[in-house]
């Protein structure tokens, strides 16, 4: 039969947020990004996907309900 394209839905996904906050984690020497969460107690970070442009971003923080800006930290790996 006929098939209608329907607008891309969005699965919300949850994350711990009494333990974990959201976080992109960028390398001062190539600029790669990576979003994920930052552990509050261990500082230990999980890598949730790769940040190619600003709607990566947009599109992470909308799959997992997060309002507002993300923590941005820095690391040196060359």
């Amino acid at each position: 039969m006929f098939f209608h394209k329907d607008k891309k839905k969005t699965v919300k996904l949850v994350y711990d947020r009494e333990n974990k906050k959201p976080a992109v984690r960028a390398s001062i020497c190539t600029g790669e990004q990576v979003a994920g969460f930052r552990d509050v107690h261990s500082g230990k970070f999980e890598e949730v996907m790769l940040l190619k442009n600003e709607n990566d971003l947009e599109d992470f923080k909308d799959t997992y309900g997060i309002d507002g800006e993300v923590e941005t930290f820095y690391y040196k790996r060359c």
